[in-house]
């Protein structure tokens, strides 16, 4: 139960960012940009990392929604649950594994970071600015992650719930829907 009066029909993120609709067009506007703006790492590349770092600090709502999103994205279902498996076992580039340690690192602490990490993305190709994009995701999504905690959200009634959000996020990217919510009345 959220410990807070929110929308029933809009679990997790999507009933705070309306509850407060001021502070959460920033957060929209930044999410957007990182996640979906122009970038040398894809979509699903960037989903990755707000899906490891929603994983590792325990948000289910953040890490379904994002790995269903990567799933959506890539258009298959193994690569999530392998990176979430076995890192450095997964089908990803070398230069993504080093990326996503990176941002495991910031989501545990900022100063988990090491030089050794730093080295090891710019061994594999990583520019500064993948780096730095890979960090401010972390920390974003770590924001998220107590946001939706913190205020003890409810996860949807109806998992199939994640697969269309992931829709809407790989089509409309993290606006605010302009028609609203409502329509997810009936289906949560």
């Amino acid at each position: 139960m959220p410990h807070i009066e929110l929308e029933e029909h809009l679990p997790g993120i999507t009933g705070l960012l309306e509850y407060r609709k001021d502070t959460a067009q920033p957060i929209r506007d930044l999410t957007q940009l990182l996640l979906r703006g122009p970038s040398s790492l894809t979509e699903a590349e960037r989903e990755l990392i707000a899906t490891i770092v929603s994983h590792g600090n325990e948000c289910k709502f953040c890490t379904t929604a994002h790995a269903e999103t990567v799933n959506e994205l890539l258009h298959e279902t193994n690569t999530v649950q392998q990176v979430l498996n076995d890192l450095e076992s997964a089908p990803i580039s070398e230069k993504m594994k080093a990326l996503l340690i990176v941002a495991r690192k910031t989501q545990q602490s900022g100063k988990n970071v090491t030089t050794a990490h730093i080295q090891r993305a710019k061994q594999a190709g990583a520019s500064d600015l993948e780096i730095h994009d890979t960090v401010l995701i972390a920390a974003l999504f770590c924001l998220y992650n107590r946001y939706v905690d913190g205020l003890g959200t409810l996860l949807p009634k109806d998992p199939s719930y994640f697969k269309s959000l992931a829709e809407r996020l790989t089509t409309q990217g993290y606006r605010r829907n302009p028609e609203g919510y409502d329509h997810l009345k009936s289906n949560n």
